[in-house]
């Protein structure tokens, strides 16, 4: 990696990723990465140096740039901790293969998450926001917003939209939960056990919706690839785990987090409580001030000069949505939340052709969250100080809430 004539001082490299204090703000070394923008260099947990991106405008060009590579299999595709490097796989559907793989495997799901599908969703969301209220607010007056409301909505949402059985969900969820969180030594089963029995369970739900189809998402799969073999079964199978992940866990750290700013920020959720109009942008704003899954990991493929830098190729390339998302060149007081921005521009469902297909539906489902608890639960309120939620890291995501005590 090599910079050219006229550009800004080197950095010392720091270590990358860092950790967060708070689940939405930035964490502190973050300031001098934002100051030199829009690229630095990081060192990662086995000491290979790569580029970290942080601005915007830069970052929006690297995204599109076929020079970058989201494929998980090249030799030099970075890894940001150990865990996620012994769990990386290597051609993972829609994440981990660049066009034209990656747009065949993308046109397979586009039609689910398409405007008439998720406005079909809406009402089966709006139900399940209120039976959960409903469940909390009858257990008496405080509850784990992470386990009793976002957790539940977010896979129960996946579920539907995949078209999975009801009878089948609860050990689905137990076993994707299972599968992003920290190893558990008392559960007793590795992260490999684990995927092969999820792995396991959804090809015989795809073999059955070959002789009984159905309209769902798992049906739109199989009727891509009638008749299925084995090698259909192994990427279809692996794509509805792709999808699970993205649609239960990001999303529902998503809310969470979204959650706790608003109860941060009294006065913007006061504005929110007077006027429902701004929930739309306000959900906007909360998914840029978040930016839940930060750093999303490429690689070089060609070397690329850019912004006074000379990328190389076989040099890894994070984006960091969160620092791209505060760019002041983009935003006045971007570290500051506010409910009445327009924040079009945002990044934190990603960038290009690789951007989170599901984003529609995790609009939807924030909006019908959000709105229903503040209409439902008006006094909700912190149960512990802010500082002691205690943050999430878990391999598929930099930040988080891992639980949220709240009252009313």
């Amino acid at each position: 990696m090599t910079a050219t004539a006229g550009s800004s001082p080197a950095l010392p490299t720091p270590s990358y990723p860092m950790e967060r204090t708070c689940p939405y703000a930035m964490p502190a070394g973050y300031g001098p990465l934002r100051e030199h923008r829009p690229l630095s260099r990081v060192s990662l947990y086995d000491g290979r140096s790569v580029w970290l991106v942080s601005g915007s405008d830069v970052g929006r060009a690297l995204i599109l740039d076929p020079r970058i590579s989201c494929d998980t299999a090249h030799p030099s595709f970075p890894s940001l901790t150990e865990s996620m490097a012994s769990r990386q796989m290597p051609g993972l559907p829609l994440i981990g293969v660049d066009d034209p793989l990656h747009a065949r495997q993308r046109r397979w799901i586009s039609s689910a998450f398409g405007i008439r599908r998720i406005a079909a969703l809406r009402p089966a969301i709006e139900r399940t926001a209120a039976r959960l209220v409903d469940a909390m607010l009858a257990a008496g007056d405080r509850a784990d917003l992470v386990r009793a409301y976002a957790m539940p909505l977010a896979s129960d949402t996946t579920f539907a939209l995949l078209g999975m059985p009801h009878r089948d969900r609860p050990h689905v969820d137990a076993l994707i939960t299972r599968l992003l969180s920290p190893v558990d030594e008392e559960d007793g089963r590795t992260p490999e056990e684990l995927l092969a029995q999820l792995l396991d369970y959804l090809k015989r739900l795809l073999t059955d919706r070959q002789r009984a189809p159905g309209d769902d998402l798992i049906d739109d799969l199989v009727a891509a690839h009638r008749p299925l073999t084995p090698q259909d079964l192994d990427t279809l199978a692996m794509t509805c785990v792709v999808l699970m992940s993205g649609g239960n866990e990001t999303t529902s750290t998503t809310l969470s987090t979204a959650v706790l700013a608003l109860l941060d920020h009294p006065a913007q959720l006061d504005r929110l409580r007077r006027d429902p109009s701004l929930m739309p942008g306000a959900v906007e704003e909360l998914l840029r001030i978040s930016s839940v899954t930060d750093a999303l990991p490429r690689v070089a493929v060609e070397d690329i000069d850019i912004a006074g830098h000379t990328i190389e190729a076989g040099d890894g390339v994070l984006f960091s949505t969160m620092l791209m998302n505060r760019d002041p060149d983009v935003w006045d007081s971007p570290d500051t939340f506010d409910v009445h921005r327009r924040t079009g521009r945002h990044v934190a469902f990603g960038f290009g052709i690789h951007q989170c297909v599901g984003q529609n539906l995790a609009r939807a489902e924030m909006d019908i969250a959000l709105t229903t608890l503040l209409h439902r639960i008006p006094t909700i309120r912190l149960d512990v100080p802010s500082h002691q939620v205690r943050s999430v890291a878990v391999h598929v995501q930099l930040g988080g809430v891992a639980e949220l005590p709240v009252t009313w």
